[in-house]
């Protein structure tokens, strides 16, 4: 789902648990990541008692209060125990302490559901046609990555989703949807365009490697290095064969002069060649070793130094599985096969080369049959290399479905287990292993028909170095001879080695490829601008101001944003809503430049942000996200990542964002191990956590993106207040849902398709009575 925003993708699995028909739901906060016009939607027409739930069991675990009154029974946990339980109007006459809570954080509920019994019939129904469509749009734009939406059904959906939307909205209305961690896209619903496809087919380079590719990886390698390699193994094959040749002669010394004469020279003279070639092995195995070892360090950096500096678009439109298999097998090959793969090729290269050199010598005449048996011999090199080379790409291509789809299935095991698919999963692991293998066991086939074809070579250049060893034998010397027939002999496994490593060569050579297509994908702005950054204690106000600012998600899209004209002064405390895809965390992407502008300009204390580094600025920017990440380490570690604050400073900070009982409750104290995504702590703990972050650096300018949205309203109210005294001179924008974390701002901005719809105090907008009206009113604040 790395196409949906949090909301979208907690609405998908509302539907799926509909969809599955079971007899018992157990909900878990369903509604927290979407605003409170669509939770009203999806409580009313799915899980109220007029929904279509009715009549079967169903267990809600929420934090929106205002919809306990429709529970048939209602039961209140504290410290892990049941405090409370019965019906709505039953807890509140016993006064306790769920009716103490209710009087503290409840909403007018008599209010709300007056101003719901007014709202005209017509307003629901275009606002059930706008959530339509909003989900229809939002289902169909998951593109998988083994089945992508061709041109034509692309046209046709969105032709289709034109007309809906003409009927319900009006002519020419965009379909807005969101991406990853909450921030905004929109697709148009018009002309389909091969750019609109969120995740493309993975691309598989056809024909012969590229010369660049080997040139790179000689780069990688050194060229000097690359060079001596070379001149390494020559010498070790020419040594060898001088060693042979050389006791070739001396068995030919007693015919000529009927005696053997100088055997001491001889002998040393042979074990001179000897002990050279044994250094030359050594030395060219250690120079490629140390060549191979420097090659995979510079393309992993460069691989990783890339994907660090991808910009965000890159991520929501390649699956996690095809990087992965670049960090993983790619890497591997690298590191593992492809320096002994040179090395094996080298060598049988030179042997081939020598045997060829020893047979034409001894015997010249065999110099005919070369020109034929090398026609021969490339004609099956070239018919190998070619299949056994895309037969490995097209292995390549299919391992990275294997990697997603493992990933997804560890990622969302329980929701698996839980609707009982784990055979369903399974078979698909299993097709995808198959398609896998479609590939993977043809390359290791087609090693058998070369083995075949290349011993058939083989045996032709033994038949024709003995045959005409037998003709020649009056002129030819025994020694020679029989130097001739034993390389010959060896021939075969030479020239089948030699084959299979050129073709091993190119087929995992293809992982440079891969890796370097990779290493050259668009980055982001530069991290630092020499001569061109902010100075010293900037921002000093926090004065945040757009000016005819639009920005678009990918080109070819339509715009996110449009034409916003506005100003932030230092201090002011800007609650940020709208609808979902009405652009709000666009905003803050914009701020921090992971979205560039298309037009207009964003200025911070008077600099604009366009001129400066992303260091420079991201550094001053503090952002508590809607999806906390926390990474495996302690949790001193992802409190102070780099070391800046004292222990002190990390205790204030968690007694502030009230994790500090937690915490010291642990025997580890600040050494608690996080897990991988902080698994072992509830999202709104990696909330707190992230709370204490922000605390810690203090930076002027404060982003909330929903930053409590998987908080309970009593810890909610403790934050807000602990925001508001610690953050008071700050600029804090929030984005918010729980619209009354933002009553108290000093003013409210309402984006409405993307453009600013309304932008002023929060009691003066509800005094207008238009659209946060309709949003406070749908959560019983008006």
């Amino acid at each position: 789902g790395i196409n949906l925003s949090g909301g979208q993708r907690q609405r998908v699995s509302v539907a799926r648990a509909v969809y599955s028909d079971a007899d018992i739901f157990l909900l878990d906060d369903p509604l927290s990541a979407v605003d409170s016009h669509v939770a009203k939607h999806i409580f009313d027409q799915v899980i109220g008692p007029e929904g279509v739930l009715a009549g079967k069991t169903r267990v809600l675990v929420t934090h929106g209060i205002s919809f306990l009154p429709q529970t048939d029974f209602v039961i209140v946990l504290s410290d892990g125990h049941v405090s409370e339980m019965g019906t709505y109007s039953a807890l509140l006459q016993r006064d306790g302490s769920f009716a103490n809570f209710l009087r503290n954080y409840a909403p007018d509920e008599d209010k709300e559901h007056q101003e719901a019994d007014n709202r005209p019939a017509l307003e629901d129904k275009e606002d059930e046609g706008v959530l339509m469509i909003e989900d229809t749009l939002s289902n169909h734009t998951d593109l998988t990555d083994n089945e992508p939406v061709t041109y034509e059904v692309q046209k046709q959906f969105l032709r289709q989703l034109s007309s809906m939307s003409s009927e319900g909205e009006g002519q020419g209305r965009s379909v807005p949807r969101r991406r990853p961690g909450a921030a905004e896209k929109v697709v148009l619903a018009t002309e389909a365009k091969a750019s609109h496809v969120l995740t493309q087919e993975e691309k598989t380079e056809m024909g012969t490697v590229k010369l660049s590719v080997y040139w790179d990886y000689a780069k990688a390698v050194g060229l000097w290095t690359t060079l001596v390699i070379c001149l390494l193994y020559g010498g070790q094959s020419a040594a060898a064969i001088g060693a042979n040749v050389w006791l070739s002669a001396w068995t030919d010394e007693a015919a000529v002069d009927n005696q053997q004469n100088s055997t001491s020279y001889r002998l040393g003279v042979y074990a001179a060649l000897g002990i050279l070639q044994g250094l030359l092995v050594m030395l060219s195995a250690i120079t490629m070793a140390v060549g191979g070892v420097q090659a995979a360090r510079l393309l992993h950096q460069a691989l990783l130094h890339n994907k660090m500096r991808s910009p965000q678009s890159f991520f929501d439109t390649t699956p996690s599985g095809r990087i992965l298999n670049r960090f993983s097998k790619d890497v591997y090959v690298i590191d593992e096969i492809l320096a002994p793969t040179i090395l094996m090729l080298l060598n049988s290269f030179y042997n081939s080369i020598s045997t060829l050199v020893v047979i034409v010598a001894s015997t010249p005449l065999f110099a005919v049959v070369i020109l034929p048996l090398a026609v021969l011999y490339l004609f099956v090199q070239r018919f190998y290399v070619a299949t056994s080379r895309q037969l490995k790409r097209l292995e390549s291509v299919s391992r990275s479905p294997i990697y997603s789809h493992f990933s997804e299935t560890v990622t969302g095991s329980s929701v698996i287990r839980a609707y009982g698919r784990s055979q369903d999963f399974e078979t698909i692991n299993d097709a995808k292993v198959d398609t896998n293998q479609k590939s993977c066991y043809p390359y290791i086939a087609s090693n058998r028909w070369l083995g075949i074809r290349v011993e058939f070579v083989g045996n032709c250049v033994v038949l024709f170095a003995a045959l005409f060893a037998v003709t020649g034998r009056s002129s030819l010397s025994p020694g020679l001879v029989g130097l001739s027939v034993s390389y010959a002999l060896q021939v075969t496994l030479a020239l089948n080695w030699m084959i299979r490593m050129m073709s091993d060569l190119e087929s995992n050579i293809v992982a440079v490829e891969r890796v370097k297509e990779y290493s050259k994908t668009e980055t982001e702005a530069p991290w630092v601008v020499e001569g061109s950054r902010p100075p010293a204690g900037w921002p000093l106000k926090g004065e945040v101001e757009f000016r005819n600012y639009s920005v678009r998600y990918r080109p070819g899209l339509e715009l996110v944003l449009k034409d916003l004209s506005l100003r932030v002064h230092g201090g002011e405390k800007v609650g940020i809503v709208g609808r979902t895809g009405a652009g709000k965390s666009s905003m803050t992407l914009c701020l921090f430049r992971i979205l560039e502008a298309a037009e207009g300009e964003i200025y911070i204390d008077g600099l604009n942000v366009a001129d400066i580094g992303l260091h420079d600025l991201r550094s001053k920017l503090t952002i508590i996200p809607q999806d906390p990440i926390l990474f495996s380490g302690t949790l001193r570690m992802n409190l102070d990542p780099f070391g800046c604050y004292s222990e002190e400073d990390m205790w204030q900070a968690l007694e502030l964002s009230h994790l500090h009982t937690f915490v010291s409750s642990q025997p580890a104290g600040l050494e608690f191990q996080c897990s991988e995504g902080g698994e072992n702590l509830s999202v709104g703990q990696r909330q707190l956590v992230c709370l204490a972050r922000a605390l810690l650096r203090k930076t002027r300018i404060l982003v909330l993106d929903e930053a409590t949205a998987a908080i309970d309203l009593e810890t909610d109210d403790l934050i807000q207040a602990t925001i508001r005294t610690q953050f008071e001179t700050c600029t804090v924008l929030t984005i918010a849902h729980r619209l009354n974390t933002i009553m108290d701002y000093t003013r409210v901005l309402v984006l409405d398709k993307g453009t600013i719809a309304e932008f002023d105090s929060p009691t003066n907008l509800i005094a207008a009575r238009g659209i946060f009206y309709g949003m406070a009113r749908d959560a019983g604040l008006a």
